[in-house]
């Protein structure tokens, strides 16, 4: 675990190459991925939901029919700008709002509470301290039973920890926070983990 996180322009130059760079829209892995990630949650339906590293809003959009609101944040505006087109009917109606934010630094939604939290693809590209202060934020403005929900790419990477190390760090922050973790579901190149806050 070594570096600082990435910077916001590094993944403006990477969806500046290409509008779908980790092919989101077309891959198996990312539509078994998608899958497993929904099969987490069951069945459940949530009032408030907060989605970090949304992308270009493939996952949001099957989110959105989870969650009554759902607040979908990304650090590039091309991704945010694709996401906002594929979500239009969502946004329309006011069940989804996308934010652009670098994390944890711009987190600017204080006044709001969770009982649905989504980290897709995003805990590797920080460092050790952003993903610790990340954690602390998301335990902060968690409701009672809000669940929470890692995702993780677990292959080679050149990013500040490897997607075991940066789950392993982030679930732990949340579970000294008072959730409950259960054992991760481990794919071939990704993994799962699913944390909930007891209700009182």
């Amino acid at each position: 675990m070594t570096g600082s996180s990435w910077d916001r322009s590094v993944f403006d130059r990477i969806y500046e190459a290409d509008p779908d760079p980790w092919k989101f829209e077309t891959s198996d892995y990312e539509r078994s991925k998608y899958a497993d990630t929904l099969a987490q949650l069951g069945d459940r339906q949530f009032e408030h939901g907060l989605e970090l590293g949304c992308s270009i809003g493939v996952m949001t959009q099957a989110l959105s029919e989870r969650c009554r609101t759902l607040l979908a944040v990304d650090l590039a505006e091309a991704a945010i700008a694709r996401a906002s087109t594929r979500c239009a009917v969502q946004l329309g109606s006011g069940a989804v709002e996308f934010r652009r934010a670098v994390l944890p630094g711009e987190w600017d939604w204080n006044d709001r509470r969770f009982d649905l939290i989504l980290v897709s693809e995003l805990l590797y590209f920080l460092s050790p301290a952003d993903n610790a202060a990340l954690a602390a934020r998301c335990v902060a403005q968690a409701r009672p039973g809000c669940v929470a929900l890692l995702v993780n790419w677990t292959g080679p990477t050149d990013t500040p920890c490897t997607g075991h190390e940066a789950a392993g760090l982030f679930a732990d922050a949340l579970a000294a926070g008072g959730f409950r973790r259960s054992a991760p579901l481990v794919r071939d190149g990704y993994r799962l983990d699913l944390l909930e806050r007891p209700r009182p």
